[in-house]
Parts: C-alpha cells; structure tokens; sequence
C-alpha cells in the first residue's frame, strides 16, 4: 500500500473501533449479554457501509471481501463489555456523564471519518462528478450503523433526535466531494471528517438542535 491508502486504511480502523464501542455501550446500557453486545456493535461498525455498498451496486458488499472490519469490531465490543464487566457501575450520576462524553466521542469521530469513507468509496466506484450521490452514500456511510443501532436497542434514531448529526454528515460528505479534487483522498477526507467532529462538539456544547413540534411533550 502506499502512503494515502495506508492513510485512509487507518483512518477506517479508527471509525471502526469508534463505531464498534459506541454500538456495544449502547447495548450494555440494555442490559445485552455479551453476544448481544458484539451484535450491535458490529451493526453499528459496518451496517452504514453494507448500506452503502448496496446503493452504488456492489456485490458481495466490502465487509464480506475484507472481514477484517467485522473482528475489529467484535474485539472492540468484547473489550468494552469486559471493561464494563468488572467496573459494575451503574449509568448514572458521575459515570453517567462519563458515559455521554465518551458516546459524544465515538459517535462523532465514527461518524466523521465514515462519512468522508462513505465519498471516497463512491468516487473510487466511478462517481467522481455525481455530487448528490457523493453526499448520499456519504451521508448513509456516516448515520447507517448508528441508525441500524438504535432500532435494534429500541431506541428513537439518534439521527433524529440529536445535536443536528445527521447535518453534520451531509455537511462532511459535500465538503469531502468538494476539496477531492483540489486536495486528493488523504486531505479532503481528513479535512471532512474533523469538520464532522467540530459540528457535532459545537453542537453539543451550545445545544443546537433543529426546530421541532413539542405536541407529545407536557406542559
């Protein structure tokens, strides 16, 4: 491999561990035993790009040609369960805002550099000046696993609900098929992805969310 795959090999592992513990934290807070746990952190890892791969016609999709995405991602979610396994600590109170900071953490940084994964895997495919696909497949790469995640927990889609993340995405991804040219892979996917991060961390701290109409809230 050269520099630039090396680069953006790496950058996939990072996302894929990201992912994968925010996927099996999520399950642990269900009460999930261990096999339920690596279930959905392997959802959350590589559900997004099986989504993906299905949109631009690949076949088999890539997690089954290079499985090595699918055992990082089931020994991320072992490690996270075990770690959990012997602290027993309740999700609430102090280890309770632990828990939403690191969520914020994976969520963010899988989601930004799935996102920028998600645009190169479409040019790579022969779609370099289709910029609505570019942002589509970037985007499903990006809120796919996550989205699969929840449904499977039980939970209302993050996506949905949560800091503008899903804007985040669409943001990263048109960003990402706009420097491609000018920057090459490396850059511009490194350059979308911490845009990714910055967005939802600002998100986060000033609480943006989009408009929404309260009618099930009480008054």
């Amino acid at each position: 491999m050269n520099l630039q795959q090396i680069i953006i090999f790496s950058m996939e592992i990072v996302g894929t561990v990201a992912f994968a513990a925010s996927g099996a934290m999520v399950g642990i807070e269900k009460s999930m035993d261990i096999f339920g746990v690596c279930v959905l952190g392997v959802v959350t890892a590589v559900g997004g790009g099986m989504t993906r791969d299905i949109v631009l016609g690949i076949h088999p999709p890539g997690v089954f040609e290079k499985p090595a995405y699918v055992l990082v991602a089931v020994v991320t979610s072992c490690l996270v369960f075990v770690g959990m396994y012997f602290r027993q600590m309740r999700m609430d109170g102090d280890f309770g805002k632990i828990y939403d900071r690191a969520m914020l953490a994976m969520d963010s940084v899988g989601l930004g550099i799935f996102t920028a994964v998600g645009v190169n895997t479409g040019i790579m495919n022969d779609h370099p000046h289709e910029l609505f696909l570019l942002v589509f497949v970037g985007t499903v790469t990006g809120v796919g696993g996550g989205l699969l995640r929840d449904m499977m927990a039980g939970n209302p889609p993050y996506i949905f609900v949560r800091h503008v993340y899903a804007c985040a995405s669409i943001l990263g991804a048109f960003l990402c098929a706009v420097l491609y040219p000018w920057l090459g892979a490396a850059w511009a996917m490194f350059l979308s992805a911490a845009a990714v991060v910055v967005m939802r961390y600002l998100a986060a701290h000033y609480h943006w969310n989009l408009p929404r109409i309260g009618l099930g809230e009480k008054a």
